[in-house]
């Protein structure tokens, strides 16, 4: 086996194990609410964290000056 087929086959058996996780987390009714409030948090609190200092970033790296 060389390195391009076994990185396909790695490939395929992480998503197979993926898509497995997430059945079984969908099926799982404390999973699924502990899943739901997770993304609620990131996209509520975390993600609009990160995208303030992402463009905070740019800001400073375009050369521009703050106000």
């Amino acid at each position: 086996m060389n390195q391009s087929s076994s990185e396909k086959l790695a490939n395929v058996v992480i998503g197979a194990v993926a898509v497995g996780a997430a059945v079984y987390v969908i099926k799982t009714p404390s999973l699924r609410r502990m899943a739901w409030r997770l993304a609620v948090t990131v996209l509520t609190g975390t993600l609009p964290s990160w995208l303030g200092q992402e463009v905070r970033h740019a800001w400073a790296d375009s050369g521009r000056r703050l106000n």
